[in-house]
């Protein structure tokens, strides 16, 4: 047990990985930038639940991880857009799998709830 401890500051892989991509808009901000580089307000469209806090200390995080990167462009107003890094396009096929899971899961729940409501 006190070797794995050693391997890193984490308990295991998994951990390294949630401390990176965990939390509840993370994921969903890198799955928007497999698509391509977007606008701080392009990804608030996307995603109308997140406050303008919650995802600008997100995009911060992730920035400083080296998932993604931040480009400010010196115009009036300043322009400023998000895109993945090479490393964090490595996570693209992770993505993808949580969003083939997801759709499984919608299906699953909604037969559920079906069949709930026909028993009642």
């Amino acid at each position: 047990m006190e070797e794995r401890r050693t391997y890193c500051e984490f308990g295991c892989p998994v951990e390294a990985t949630l401390a990176v991509i965990g939390g509840k808009w993370k994921c969903v901000i890198l799955f928007h930038l497999l698509d391509g580089t977007k606008r701080f307000n392009e990804l608030r469209r996307l995603m109308p639940d997140v406050t303008q806090r919650m995802l600008t200390r997100q995009l911060r995080e992730l920035e400083a991880d080296q998932v993604i990167h931040r480009e400010v462009y010196p115009e009036v107003p300043p322009r400023v857009e998000y895109s993945l890094t090479g490393f964090g396009r490595t996570l693209e096929p992770i993505l993808r799998m949580l969003q083939a899971w997801g759709f499984e899961y919608l299906e699953h729940i909604s037969e559920i709830r079906a069949a709930r409501r026909d028993e009642a």
